[in-house]
């Protein structure tokens, strides 16, 4: 099983723009929402490959709606997500998963809403501490080394 969830950008309804349209309400038609986190959507797929497939298709909405793009795979982690990005490179099987797990993106998490990330590399097996102001709780991301360059 792999979960898609989509951020909004913090200036949309992202439910309400992608249920909105003809095409995209097609696309979610099949899945149950939920709402992880604030102005978000997820949905849960069958793969990493149907994951990868849904966010292709949405992709026009995604580049107009879309803030960020996570892909969490369980057979990969049950708690950290992945980049669009870096789940297309594992899904393309031009990065092992077990190679996935260096470089990463760590947002807080304050009232439901994910804020301020920080770029870091595990160290020694463990993520280290999100130091950019009091949070609830964090959300790790596994990035492909270009957007860890970005």
């Amino acid at each position: 099983m792999a979960t898609v969830c989509l951020v909004g950008d913090p200036d949309v309804n992202l439910q309400y723009e992608l249920l909105s349209r003809e095409t995209s309400r097609e696309a979610l038609a099949t899945y149950d929402f939920e709402e992880p986190f604030e102005n978000s959507l997820a949905v849960e797929t069958v793969s990493l490959g149907a994951a990868v497939a849904l966010c292709n298709d949405l992709n026009w909405y995604l580049v107009r709606f879309v803030e960020e793009t996570l892909v969490r795979d369980v057979s990969i982690s049950r708690e950290e997500w992945l980049s669009r990005e870096l789940a297309e490179q594992v899904r393309n099987g031009e990065l092992p998963p077990e190679e996935t797990d260096r470089l990463l993106k760590v947002y807080g998490v304050v009232d439901g809403e994910l804020v301020d990330p920080m770029y870091l590399t595990r160290v020694d097996g463990s993520v280290p501490d999100y130091d950019l102001r009091e949070v609830d709780d964090t959300v790790v991301v596994r990035v492909s080394e270009r957007e860890f360059a970005e």
